[in-house]
């Protein structure tokens, strides 16, 4: 995308196009639905019907959301991209109602996930987000040569293509699983109304579990409104810098957190805290050895990485320069926001939901005042550093939610100054690394 578009206006065009659908496969795929639902549907005792009921309830809403979003696509624009001239609105709110339809298939791709996660199965959700960016690689190699206007079409179309394919390798292992027979028995008894009970908690649950999720998406969703304000492409250098910040963040920390909530939930519905809290000290440790390791990298390594896997074609050494200096600053939250992923979950898990949401708005209120200041001082740099302090009290006030004992009494440990001393020598390694590479690129 990078080499095709660069960090020009059509890119800015693609991305806010994209950004309301994948806010919300974010805020899906990382675990505001399944750390509701999967509570609910461990203590369930019609778990068909449940899960049945709780789909179609879903599916009814996002349908008429994407209808509306269809016929109205200028608003959604709009509200998006405040500052934006009525031509670029008129172009871009076409794409946005392409786009729009990829939160239906993101939803059944979750749904259908969680049951998986239930059965302690990852692989298939796991390898199955690669098919919607190769659906999009495949467009930019059909379509590279063509005008940028034809390229986020084809962009956009992609987008639903791999959203179809994530549904179907889902749906193959649902069968392979028999967990088909849940579904089906679900729908047959679907009128139940002794499931009521049990919807009704979901609710109670679900929406403040989505608000407490989605701290970090609606901060970069607010980040891309500010950012309309700013030079063109400035929404481009974020959205190329958090791509390369999201990776480490997934492989690392979201996934630590999704592999360990199916046990963690049922220890603590068992009444059996100390081994859920065993196995949050075994994972802490690997954890922040692997962020501290990636936040280095990603600050001192930033130029020599933007470079690597964006400067070509019409993607300049200019807007190589401009992207690292971004990355570097979102790469300051990776451990805050990594170690908040990992304590959040004893919230969940304890059904304190509300909690959670709570410590959430007082993050996101402190991120917008943040980054509304620094904004004009930095530009687009000050909007990821409001990320990153955000993400630093998000992870504070966590902690203070879950126990702050609890976490003192993990980091008490020699294992601590080994991690200090391997991310010093980390540190002078890349400092050595980077001078040589700098060197190379440039010359």
């Amino acid at each position: 995308m990078a080499s095709a578009l660069g960090a020009s206006v059509y890119t800015d065009i693609f991305f806010v196009a994209f950004k309301l659908p994948n806010l919300f496969r974010r805020i899906f795929a990382e675990g505001a639905f399944t750390q509701a639902f999967m509570p609910s549907f461990i203590a369930s005792r019609q778990k068909g019907v449940f899960a049945t009921a709780i789909f179609l309830r879903f599916m009814v809403v996002i349908i008429a959301m994407s209808l509306f979003v269809t016929f109205f696509p200028e608003l959604l624009t709009r509200a998006i991209a405040w500052d934006w001239s009525s031509e670029l609105i008129a172009q871009t709110a076409p794409l946005t109602a392409i786009n729009f339809w990829y939160l239906d298939l993101v939803f059944i791709v979750t749904f259908l996930a969680t049951l998986l996660q239930y059965k302690e199965h990852f692989a298939t959700s796991a390898m199955s987000t690669a098919l919607l960016n190769i659906a999009m690689i495949a467009s930019l190699l059909l379509y590279m040569k063509e005008e940028p206007e034809t390229i986020i079409i084809a962009l956009s179309v992609a987008v639903l293509i791999g959203g179809l394919l994530q549904v179907t390798v889902h749906l193959i292992a649902i069968k392979n699983f028999n967990l088909h027979r849940i579904l089906i028995g679900g729908w047959k008894y679907r009128k139940k109304r002794d499931v009521k009970e049990e919807g009704k908690q979901f609710n109670n649950l679900f929406f403040p579990s989505v608000w407490g999720n989605s701290m970090p998406q609606i901060s970069s969703f607010i980040d891309t409104i500010l950012a309309s304000f700013l030079i063109s492409g400035s929404i481009s250098y974020l959205f190329y810098a958090n791509r390369v910040f999201q990776l480490p963040l997934a492989i690392i920390a979201i996934a630590a957190s999704i592999a360990l909530f199916p046990s963690i939930s049922k220890a603590i519905k068992n009444n059996n805290e100390p081994e859920a809290y065993r196995q949050l000290n075994r994972v802490f440790w690997l954890l922040l050895a692997l962020l501290g390791v990636a936040t280095l990298g990603g600050m001192i390594l930033a130029e020599p990485i933007v470079w690597l896997l964006f400067e070509r074609g019409a993607f300049t050494e200019q807007q190589t320069l401009e992207t690292a200096k971004v990355l570097s600053m979102y790469m300051l939250g990776l451990i805050p926001y990594g170690m908040a992923k990992l304590f959040a979950l004893f919230l969940y898990a304890n059904k304190q939901h509300t909690k959670a949401a709570k410590i959430a708005t007082i993050t996101l209120l402190i991120n917008v005042t943040i980054s509304v200041i620094l904004m004009n001082i930095m530009g687009a740099m000050g909007l990821a550093l409001a990320g990153s302090i955000s993400g630093l009290i998000f992870f504070i006030l966590t902690v203070r939610g879950v126990g702050s004992d609890k976490f003192f009494e993990i980091v008490k440990s020699v294992k601590l100054i080994y991690i200090i001393i391997g991310l010093a020598l980390a540190t002078l390694l890349l400092i050595y690394t980077n001078e040589l590479l700098i060197s190379w690129i440039r010359t």
